[in-house]
C-alpha cells in the first residue's frame, strides 16, 4: 500500500468546524510537505479550485499549479499529484506548464484529471461549464492533445473543442511514457474515458465490500480497451488513537453539526445534486469530504493497519487521506500506521 494525503489548499478538511489550525498558506504546506518525506508518506494529492468548497467561498484556497511548481523545486522524493480541469486549461499550453514541472521534480509530477463538477465557479470565472457526458467528451479530447504533445515532435489535432497544427512541445516530461494519470468517476461516461485513457481510477471513500466490485469492474474496463494494469486510490479520513473509545471521542468531535450552519453547506449540497452519488445528505458525509468516513479507518492503530489490509487485499494499492489538524496526525499516522507497516513488509 502506498500512503498519500490530501494537502490543505483550503485550509482544513472539516466543514462544521471553522479553525482547524492549518491555514492555507505557502508557509504551511512547504513545512507539511517537507515533514512528510521525512515520515514516510509517498504522495500528496493537491486538488484545483479557484474558491474554497469547504470552509465557504470567500475563505483563501491555494492555487495548485503554482503552489505544485514550488514543491517541485523544494521537494526530493514525494509523488505530486495535482489535479485538473481541463474546461480551465488549454490543454496544449497545459501540456508545456506540467512538463516543465515534472522535470523541476525529477519525474514526481502525476495528474488527477477531474471533470468539473462546480457551476458556480466556472460561472465567476466566465469559463465553460459542459453538462455530464458532455464533461467526458471534453476530457477525452484534452487528454488526446495532452498526451499527443508530450508523445510526438510536431502534434496536429482536429476535434470538436480543440485544433492544433504541427505543434510542438519541448522539452518532453522527464516521466516515460509519461506522468501517471489518475481520474476518478462513477457514471459508465466516465469510467469508459478512464479505461481507456488513465493509468489509475480513483474513489470516494467506501466500505471495503463496495470497492472491491469497482476495482474488478475497472480491470475488466480496462482489459477490454486493450490496456495494461491500472492502479487503484481511496479517498478517506482516519483517526488512530491509543484506544478504540478516544478514537470515537474525536469522531463526535468532527461531526457535531454547530447551531448555525457554516458557510461551506451550500456549495456541498450543490457538488450533492451534481452528481450519482447517495442524494440522502448524513450528517458525517456533509462534515467530511469525498466519503471520507466511510472506510472506517477510525480506531487504534492495529484496527486502522487491519482495515488497510482488507483494502490492499482487494486490489487497492493507494490511500488518499484527509485528517485534521493535518501536522500532527499526519506524524501519528506515520509513527503508528506507515512505519509498522512498511517494516512488516521490509
Amino acid at each position: 500500500m502506498r500512503f498519500g494525503y490530501w494537502m490543505p489548499v483550503f485550509g482544513g478538511w472539516l466543514r462544521n468546524i471553522p479553525d482547524e489550525g492549518m491555514e492555507a498558506s505557502w508557509d504551511y504546506v512547504r513545512r507539511l510537505t517537507l515533514r512528510s518525506e521525512q515520515t514516510g508518506w509517498d504522495l500528496t494529492l493537491i486538488a484545483e479550485l479557484n474558491l474554497n468548497d469547504i470552509k465557504g467561498v470567500e475563505e483563501p484556497a491555494l492555487d495548485a499549479w503554482s503552489t505544485a511548481a514550488a514543491l517541485a523545486a523544494v521537494t526530493e522524493r514525494i509523488e505530486l499529484m495535482v489535479a485538473v480541469r481541463p474546461n480551465f486549461h488549454h490543454p496544449a499550453l497545459f501540456a508545456k506548464q506540467a512538463a516543465n514541472i515534472d522535470r523541476i521534480s525529477g519525474g514526481r509530477l502525476a495528474l488527477n484529471v477531474v471533470s468539473s463538477w462546480w457551476a458556480d465557479e466556472a460561472t465567476q470565472y466566465g469559463l465553460q461549464f459542459d453538462q455530464h457526458d458532455d464533461r467526458y467528451a471534453r476530457t477525452r479530447e484534452w487528454l488526446d492533445v495532452v498526451d499527443g504533445l508530450w508523445r510526438e515532435p510536431r502534434f496536429s489535432y482536429e476535434g470538436e473543442r480543440y485544433r492544433l497544427q504541427d505543434a510542438i512541445c519541448a522539452p518532453k516530461p522527464h516521466s516515460s511514457p509519461r506522468p501517471v494519470i489518475y481520474a476518478g468517476g462513477e457514471s459508465d461516461a466516465a469510467k469508459t474515458m478512464i479505461a481507456r485513457q488513465c493509468d489509475a481510477y480513483v474513489m470516494h471513500g467506501d466500505p471495503v465490500d463496495a470497492i472491491a466490485p469497482k476495482i474488478a469492474d475497472m480491470k475488466a474496463r480496462r482489459a477490454q480497451a486493450g490496456g495494461g494494469d491500472m492502479r487503484f486510490g481511496m479517498a478517506a479520513y482516519a483517526i488512530v488513537r491509543d484506544s478504540e473509545a478516544e478514537a470515537r471521542r474525536e469522531l463526535d468531535r468532527i461531526t457535531a453539526l454547530p447551531p448555525t450552519p457554516p458557510k461551506g453547506f451550500d456549495n456541498f449540497e450543490q457538488w450533492l445534486s451534481g452528481t450519482q452519488l447517495e442524494r440522502e445528505l448524513k450528517l458525517r458525509e456533509y462534515s467530511v469530504s469525498n466519503r471520507g468516513l466511510r472506510p472506517n479507518l477510525v480506531g487504534t492503530p492495529e484496527q486502522v493497519r487491519e482495515r488497510i489490509e482488507e483494502y490492499e487485499a482487494a486490489g487497492l494499492d493507494l490511500l488518499l487521506l484527509q485528517m485534521s489538524p493535518q501536522a500532527e496526525e499526519m506524524d501519528r499516522f506515520a509513527a503508528q500506521v506507515i512505519g509498522p507497516m512498511k517494516a512488516a513488509q521490509a
